[in-house]
């Protein structure tokens, strides 16, 4: 790596990593250094869409973390999958590209996250997209981040969406624009048939520039600090101990796990908890507090008629789509089995949605089948219903002083008695629209949790023994107003000069979405907030993401 001084350092090219060191290295005078502890993205299963389904079943890219025994979740250790290679979690999610809900910044705002309101995020998110829709004062058309609808053509579709009206639910044409709640088809972050994921749209094309240095294999293990400043960061690269050097600003962006477990090794963290590692206290702040995250229990069907997912995964046409879709970005292959979302309020009067449903048009197990690959599989369907709003909490830990342990997570899933009862109406709701007419050409028998379970004990007993998460977590170096708070609304970290945390770590609370939109419009709004750009967020260097590293 030729030079150790930098102007910024960044930690972890993720959803937030990749687009900060694209902004910043716009600059040709600015030194540039951005540290991932994954390898790279060249995987043809992280750019062609369908290879999402094998990602998640080997478990590829991550960083293997589970929580400790959850018990109030029948003391199960519950997996959660993070990315660990560069584009970070954006390289391994669904790619679903939802917003969140207006109402969701401006009660951050309200929380004292001044300037995170909705009118003051809005121009971030519009900079970061390029909407393949109906273009509209609220969606952005010359970003880097290609967002197009869900190109899953499924009669299953258009019945749940039937479904849906027939149960008296709203519907919308866009929940990334004037209206989030109600049924609407899904958006994806996709663009020319693969995945644009943070790297694909932010990294690649900045990767020529010579300001910018970006090293992989490179775990990051302490924030060096003089006395309260921020001055660089220690890491391993190829197992070899490393420093580098800040000029400017050391920028932590590892994530919800990662981001307070690098400052808690780094003596930033709840003053009690470092003692009993024996790390020194530099800031006593609760780093690693307020863990929140979206819990889910999945509904499945069975179909009688075998939908046209089932025909494309006859292992001959599986391979020629794969083949396809990454060669040319076409094809049967470049879209995720789905299409389809609702965001759903369990009673009227609510900000906004505290419910959404998942629609999943294959079955649990849906695999190549076929000569030596075995017979076709039982086809069905799924819904997996997410509470939005929860208000268990949890928390991260260090196991230990050594930085390559696996730090402890607690999520404190359904510690709050109103988190299960949410779960319950969300499923009886699923279950109010899997019973309408419209579907009855393609519903069959429910299997998960079955008909038999019925009361309200049963149904609690079957989430407590499923319950699992989107993959959303967030928190846990949230912003405040207060002095005890991690992060100022400049995402500066409190008491420690040069550091700002830049992930959904950050966040106040979790928003009505999936969490990479809103990530990457948190960066984008960070990297003004750093060059203490004057230019609205609508000015900007035209970035195209449509090739891959």
């Amino acid at each position: 790596m030729g030079m150790t001084r930098y102007d910024y350092i960044i930690v972890g090219a993720g959803s937030a990593g990749c687009v900060l060191a694209n902004r910043l290295s716009e600059d040709a005078r600015t030194r540039v250094l951005l540290l991932e502890a994954g390898g790279r993205d060249t995987s043809p299963l992280i750019h062609v869409p369908i290879g999402i389904g094998r990602i998640y079943e080997r478990k590829l890219f991550d960083w293997g973390y589970e929580t400790e025994p959850e018990p109030h979740a029948d003391n199960r250790r519950i997996g959660l999958m993070r990315g660990k290679v560069l584009g970070g979690c954006s390289s391994i999610n669904v790619m679903t590209f939802t917003r969140g809900n207006p109402a969701d910044f401006d009660r951050w705002a309200q929380k004292g996250a001044t300037g995170w309101a909705w009118a003051d995020v809005l121009p971030y998110f519009k900079r970061s997209e390029s909407w393949q829709g109906p273009p509209g004062e609220l969606r952005g058309s010359d970003g880097p981040v290609g967002v197009t609808w869900g190109e899953t053509f499924d009669s299953l579709t258009e019945a749940w969406l039937e479904a849906g009206r027939e149960a008296g639910l709203p519907f919308t044409h866009d929940y990334n624009g004037v209206e989030q709640e109600g049924f609407g088809r899904g958006q994806y972050s996709i663009r020319n048939g693969r995945r644009c994921s943070s790297a694909a749209a932010y990294l690649r094309p900045a990767r020529h520039r010579p300001n910018l240095t970006v090293a992989t294999g490179a775990h990051a293990t302490r924030i060096l600090l003089d006395e309260c400043c921020a001055t660089g960061i220690a890491y391993l690269h190829g197992g070899v101990p490393m420093e580098a050097h800040a000029d400017g600003e050391v920028l932590i962006a590892s994530g919800s796990i990662n981001s307070p477990k690098l400052l808690m090794l780094s003596g930033i963290g709840p003053a009690r908890h470092l003692a009993e590692m024996d790390i020194p206290c530099i800031a006593d702040l609760p780093v690693g507090e307020g863990l929140q995250e979206h819990p889910a229990v999945t509904m499945t069907w069975t179909r009688p008629q075998g939908g046209p997912f089932r025909e494309m995964m006859r292992i001959d046409r599986a391979a020629i789509s794969m083949l396809r879709a990454y060669l040319f970005g076409k094809g049967p292959a470049t879209a995720v089995p789905g299409g389809l979302h609702a965001f759903l309020k369990s009673r009227p009067g609510l900000a906004v949605p505290d419910l959404e449903f998942m629609f999943r048009h294959t079955p649990e197990g849906a695999r190549p089948w076929g000569p030596l690959a075995g017979p076709a599989y039982a086809d069905g369907f799924a819904v997996r219903v997410v509470l939005l709003h929860p208000d268990s909490r949890g928390s991260v830990r260090l196991a230990s002083p050594d930085p390559l342990a696996t730090p402890l997570i607690r999520l404190g899933l359904l510690e709050a008695a109103s988190d299960l009862r949410l779960l319950t109406e969300g499923i009886a709701l699923a279950r109010r629209v899997a019973g309408q007419a419209a579907l009855d050409g393609v519903r069959g028998v429910e299997l998960s949790p079955g008909h038999h379970v019925a009361d309200d004990e049963a149904i609690a007993a079957f989430i407590r023994r499923t319950v699992v998460t989107a993959l959303h977590p967030a928190s846990t170096c949230a912003i405040g107003p207060h002095p005890r708070s991690v992060l100022d609304p400049q995402l500066r970290v409190r008491g420690i000069q040069r550091l700002r945390v830049i992930d959904a770590s950050a966040m106040p609370d979790v928003p009505s979405a999936h969490l990479n939109a809103a990530v990457m419009m948190m960066a984008e709004k960070a990297a003004d907030l750093i060059r203490g750009s004057s230019a609205t967020a609508d000015v900007g260097t035209k970035i195209r993401g449509d090739a891959l590293l």
